[in-house]
């Protein structure tokens, strides 16, 4: 075996035999464990429940009637299969006009109109991995760096990293503040790079964040365009959680902190979105690449040859998004829904003392199980999370994947199942919990018998001990040996 794998390094390139792809993460493992055991309510009531899969379930009833109501809008249909054979051959890099036009307008709704989006900016990429590698590729050279804060994206390390050769220096944020992004933070991780000789090229945000489900808030977007303004170095925002926002503190876009800098350098600004995670729509792959950089465009666009979006995906997507009131509606009851869906299983994890960090954004909940560690360290932290894979058969991912500064940290995702399986995978937890809080306490209480027994045997001890040596010279004689002489 061992000969075999040398003789397929000599064989094959280095990306081929490499183990770049990141899928040794405790992340990819969880996945692994529901593949091979997957929950079914009935076929197999006791499997792994996927808590692990970022997805967005919650609203496929809205998009399956708007496609039952809009047959024309596919060319699969008899109703769409006239224009069969001008969407099936060969079209443009740019993407269908319309398919642009409608995803600017998707993405303008989405913050508030607060922002316009130039359609001619709009770059087609496989998916946010895509769009993200794309950007990486045209940004930086192999061996140069971009600051990512943590806790971020397990999916960061494989998609901006493996073919590229681009670094990732971590920004670490702490529980202390939230896990917020400062300036001191900022600075911090780029003398690092700077101090190892590495090139950093720039700060790769996620807004909302993936895992903590948070929002970042103007200040700290205004902040850190300050900050890479001041190195020269490039901004990049990942966006594609923007429409799960639900509740206050509202999304803020970096295209409006930008709109509001008319004199912040545009060629360092850049978005990247996709619908996979606002409309539910990961098996797409529509990634966006958006960038005020008219060289970045120009070059991503070439590149985007390598995972164009099928024309009739984009056909399909310019109807849906291009029907404004459906939209509207969809925005309105995909937020409400997932507010819902966050608030119940907050409320639930509470009622059995488990806090997760507050955020009203995302498609998880950031929950806090450092209490439930035998010792703070990411080593206990693996065992409990192999102790809730294999017996409580939930894939819950842990913040060591996430590269959260401190252990006990856990992203639980909650969108991808219906209430039914939801219900099942709270009552796991809660059963869980109160296991390990009755084992908890029995433990003590086996430490403090066995320590009062401990005590009790020093002290009998130290009596027999001590005895002699402590009797008074007037203190009358009474051991038997004593008594036999007089």
């Amino acid at each position: 075996m061992e000969l075999k794998s040398r003789n397929q390094c000599q064989l094959l390139s280095k990306i081929a035999t490499n183990d770049g792809h990141g899928e040794n993460s405790p992340y990819f493992d969880g996945w692994k464990a529901y593949d091979t055991d997957p929950y079914h309510p009935t076929q197999n009531p006791h499997g792994v429940i996927q808590m692990g899969l970022a997805e967005n379930q919650l609203c496929f009833d809205l998009i399956q009637e708007w496609i039952k109501n809009n047959p024309k809008a596919s060319i699969c249909t008899p109703e769409g299969a006239a224009d069969f054979k001008d969407i099936a051959i060969y079209q443009d890099y740019h993407g269908l006009p319309q398919f642009r036009n409608a995803v600017a307008r998707f993405m303008e709704k989405v913050r508030g109109n607060r922002v316009r989006f130039d359609p001619d900016r709009i770059v087609m990429s496989g998916g946010a991995t895509g769009a993200q590698e794309t950007l990486a590729f045209c940004l930086a050279d192999r061996g140069e760096a971009l600051l990512v804060p943590t806790p971020y994206y397990p999916g960061n390390d494989r998609d901006l990293t493996w073919r590229t050769g681009v670094k990732l220096v971590p920004v670490v944020c702490e529980s202390s503040d939230g896990f917020q992004i400062t300036r001191t933070a900022l600075e911090a991780a780029y003398k690092q790079a700077h101090d190892s000789n590495i090139t950093v090229k720039g700060l790769l945000l996620n807004n909302p964040s993936n895992p903590l489900g948070t929002v970042l808030d103007r200040q700290t977007l205004q902040e850190s365009l300050d900050f890479t303004a001041g190195k020269n170095i490039h901004l990049i925002c990942d966006e594609i959680y923007s429409a799960t926002v639900s509740g206050q503190p509202g999304f803020v876009s970096i295209a409006e902190v930008v709109q509001d800098n008319p004199h912040c350098n545009l060629d360092l600004i850049h978005i990247v979105y996709s619908l996979s995670k606002d409309l539910g729509f990961p098996g797409f792959r529509v990634g966006i690449v958006y960038s005020y950089n008219d060289a970045v465009v120009s070059c991503a666009r070439k590149m985007s040859s390598f995972g164009l979006v099928s024309t009739q995906t984009q056909r399909l997507i310019a109807a849906m998004l291009s029907d404004e009131e459906f939209i509207d509606e969809f925005l309105g009851e995909n937020a409400r829904r997932l507010g819902k869906r966050r608030a119940d299983m907050c409320e639930g994890l509470g009622q059995v003392g488990i806090w997760n960090l507050e955020g009203n954004a995302g498609l998880f909940c950031w929950m806090d199980l450092r209490r439930l560690l035998k010792s703070a360290t990411y080593e206990a932290e693996l065992e409990l999370w192999r102790l809730i894979i294999n017996e409580v058969k939930l894939n819950v991912s842990p913040g060591a994947a996430f590269h959260c500064s401190e252990p006990g940290w856990f992203r639980v995702c909650f969108a991808n199942m219906d209430d039914e399986t939801m219900e099942v995978a709270m009552e796991r937890i809660r059963k869980f919990v109160v296991r390990k809080r009755e084992e908890e306490v029995a433990r003590k209480q086996r430490r403090r018998m066995e320590l009062e027994v401990s005590l009790s045997f020093r002290r009998r001890r130290d009596e027999l001990v001590m005895a002699p040596h402590m009797m008074s010279p007037h203190s009358p004689m009474a051991s038997p040996l004593v008594r036999a002489r007089t």
